[in-house]
């Protein structure tokens, strides 16, 4: 099952042009992959204990139908990639309008990092059993890292 959050836009995600600036769309994006983590035990605080967080790499979003604002949308979280110990991840988000219209589509390439030590990391065991766990896209593919892009 893909993993979805409904969100109730804000007034400050609109341009002068009355539709989402292209940045909160993205933002909606880190949001979803945050409350995904925290849905199954590993929160903010848990990311900050085990001293690891995310970077990405790439962040690819492709715009398909403007949001105006007052419209409410759904942001939605799938696996679409990962290398072996989850050390590399790829995620794929669909921001889709309170109808059913896709308003956008995010792909993002990522990996975990020690925050102390500044380096590329293995994510905690939580972590990949959380990984482990998630249904994986039909065009799942596993990232090899000697060729990791």
């Amino acid at each position: 099952m893909i993993f979805k959050i409904p969100f109730t836009t804000t007034w400050s995600n609109f341009d002068p042009n009355a539709h989402m600036r292209h940045t909160a769309y993205n933002d909606y994006a880190a949001e979803v992959r945050s409350r995904f983590f925290a849905h199954h035990g590993f929160s903010l605080s848990e990311f900050a204990k085990h001293n690891v967080g995310p970077i990405l790499f790439e962040e690819n979003t492709r715009f398909f139908r403007e949001i105006l604002i007052g419209e409410d949308i759904t942001a939605t979280l799938e696996l679409i990639g990962a290398s072996n110990k989850f050390e590399r991840f790829k995620f794929k988000h669909t921001i889709i309008k309170s109808y059913g219209v896709v308003s956008a589509e995010i792909k993002i390439y990522g990996a975990w990092i020690d925050l102390t030590k500044r380096k590329l990391t293995v994510p905690p065991q939580q972590m990949i059993d959380i990984f482990n766990g998630m249904k994986k896209s039909v065009d799942f593919e596993i990232i090899h890292l000697k060729n990791a892009k």
